[in-house]
């Protein structure tokens, strides 16, 4: 849980902190003209992409619930991050980390998509049925069978006899 809760608030250092590892990685491990032009206009859309997946994750209903991301999403952002922290040392397989990097991007942008609008449908067909079971009248209200795993419920009816 520990690990969880701290990858919720390093989602958003993250984003401000992993683009400028390119840029300090070109300064100390040296590249070209090209290269730097290239980051300096990769690395704000970097930026936005890890803000957007980030702000994605945070939203998510679990995640406020349980302030804690899913390991899903540790997982994912552990590997996008290797990657990006890979693709700053400019070695001779920068051009595989990059594209490995560009390809988790993707994966980590869809994933969180779909973990997002999974998390807030189940959470409103959760809240329907808790409408749904409020709005019933109680003479109409189902009664789990007798023996059933559930919390013991019991149903008081008034009876009205009232004589006017």
């Amino acid at each position: 849980m520990i690990v969880r809760r701290t990858f919720r608030t390093w989602m958003f250092i993250a984003s401000v902190a992993l683009p400028i590892w390119p840029l300090i990685g070109w300064g100390i491990f040296g590249g070209g003209g090209w290269e730097f032009l290239g980051l300096v206009i990769a690395m704000p859309i970097l930026f936005v992409v890890l803000l957007a997946v980030s702000a994605l994750i945070y939203v998510r209903p679990t995640v406020r619930r349980e302030k804690a991301v899913a390991w899903w999403d540790v997982a994912i952002l552990t590997l996008w991050h290797a990657f990006i922290v890979g693709f700053g040392l400019f070695g001779p397989n920068t051009s595989t980390f990059a594209v490995l990097g560009v390809l988790i991007g993707i994966v980590a942008f869809w994933y969180v998509v779909w973990a997002f609008f999974t998390d807030a449908a189940r959470r409103a067909r959760e809240t329907l049925a808790e409408f749904e079971q409020m709005a019933t009248p109680p003479t109409q209200r189902r009664v789990p069978p007798a023996g059933s795993t559930g919390d013991n419920v019991i149903i008081v009816q008034e009876n009205s006899t009232d004589e006017r």
